[in-house]
């Protein structure tokens, strides 16, 4: 099948087939081609595989994403009345989890709203987009340079919970149990995906400890192996400083049951265990 991406110039074109073998459906990616004659002597000499997808799932989330990433116009079994709608419903397709038909559908209800509320809908999107900030300290999100949190005289300003991205702000304040800073990192250490420490607010983190006078540094990072790396470096940059760093508990969750808890879980439940109190 031939689909043509209009971010490309005119005679540029990708080319991808989907085969099936021992009931598997794959999606083979070849090289971009300025033309179709070429395809021939591509796939005779040199066949490209970016992707070999062995599930019919996959395969369909795959080619969601390549008409997201690139911007295709139209789909082969989808016309549009109108180009306006088409490009609205393109535009709502980008955000994560949302296929074509959910963007459609929420395109067309927007339609049927007044047009009051569609401006209003649109122009909190734009000040979302050109007025919000990052807390400078804490890297938070906030509609200051310095946000709620930091500024708040009732908060242990000797505590400072790291966390990967604003959601887990969120989620900790959601519990009430926590009255110290946090700093956001933006992402956590990731060779594969070419993040490194330069690449997230490590630096800044360090630099808080002297001129705030922190005491003890709480990371909460998620359990994998990505997290106990960033974990580990922060560790070594602390070090130094005579700072305590202490990480939240890991293992089975209010609720579960040990049967259904896997052994690595399990295995640090028992290892981090507490004294039982009533």
């Amino acid at each position: 099948m031939w689909v043509r991406f209009p971010t490309c110039n005119k005679d540029e074109y990708y080319w991808w087939i989907s085969c099936k073998s021992n009931r598997q459906t794959h999606l083979v990616l070849l090289a971009k081609v300025r033309k179709k004659s070429e395809l021939c002597n591509r796939f005779q000499k040199k066949c490209i595989l970016e992707k070999i997808i062995a599930n019919k799932f996959a395969y369909l989330q795959i080619f969601s994403y390549l008409c997201r990433e690139f911007g295709i116009l139209r789909t082969m079994n989808q016309n549009y009345p109108s180009i306006l709608l088409e490009q609205a419903v393109n535009q709502f397709a980008q955000l994560p989890g949302v296929g074509r038909k959910s963007s459609l559908r929420h395109v067309l209800w927007l339609l049927k709203q007044p047009e009051a509320d569609v401006d209003a809908f649109a122009d909190a999107l734009k000040r979302l987009r050109h007025e919000v900030q990052y807390c400078k300290q804490c890297h938070n999100i906030s509609d200051q340079e310095v946000c709620p949190i930091c500024m708040s005289p009732n908060r242990d300003k000797h505590t400072i919970c790291v966390v990967e991205n604003v959601q887990d702000v969120m989620q900790i304040e959601n519990t009430g149990q926590y009255t110290g800073l946090y700093h956001v990192l933006g992402g956590i250490i990731s060779p594969m995906d070419g993040i490194g420490p330069k690449d997230i607010e490590i630096d800044s983190l360090v630099e808080r400890m002297a001129p705030e006078a922190i005491q003890e540094v709480i990371l909460a990072l998620p359990s994998t192996m990505e997290g106990d790396t960033t974990n580990f470096y922060i560790y070594r940059r602390l070090q130094p400083l005579g700072v305590r760093v202490s990480q939240i508990a890991r293992g089975i969750a209010i609720g579960g049951e040990i049967e259904y808890t896997d052994e690595l879980t399990l295995g640090r439940s028992i290892l981090n265990r507490t004294e039982f109190k009533c």
